[in-house]
């Protein structure tokens, strides 16, 4: 953990596959707001927060897998929406386990409002916490106690 020093703190923000359809996919379940919105939104609250982001999107599982492994020794802290990964992936869950990077796990919609398999994450038992179902704000929310996280005394 990361105490009061001048070090800035780096996060990396990881998206998971068929984010970058929002705005389009599904506006009465994920919104409107696309996810270009959303990382300009995370770059603001960043820059307040005086802390970097690196931000990855894909489709594909081991492109995440790749990201989260690449963050060991590069980021303080990652913040995740693995999006329908969250519910089948344990490659993604053990690349998480294994950096053992602080995570806090976000989702758009409250998954446990919506289908039994939404309701089973593999990311949360790895994860020091997990924000969701308040639209893009989960990913402000989640990055305001992933910052407040890193910087306990």
């Amino acid at each position: 953990m990361l105490t009061q020093s001048s070090e800035k703190l780096s996060i990396l923000v990881v998206h998971g596959p068929n984010l970058n359809m929002l705005g389009v996919r599904e506006p009465g379940t994920y919104g409107n707001v696309t996810l270009e919105t959303i990382n300009c939104l995370l770059g603001e609250k960043a820059e307040y927060l005086g802390c970097s982001l690196s931000i990855v999107q894909s489709n594909q599982e081991g492109d995440l897998v790749d990201a989260i492994q690449a963050a060991l020794g590069q980021h303080q802290g990652i913040l995740i929406n693995a999006a329908a990964y969250t519910h089948t992936s344990v490659a993604i869950r053990d690349a998480l386990s294994a950096v053992k990077i602080p995570t806090v796990e976000v989702h758009l919609s409250n998954i446990y409002q919506r289908e039994s398999f939404r309701h089973h994450s593999y990311i949360a038992p790895v994860a020091v916490g997990q924000i969701s179902g308040f639209g893009s704000n989960s990913y402000l929310l989640g990055l305001d106690a992933l910052h407040h996280y890193l910087n306990q005394t």
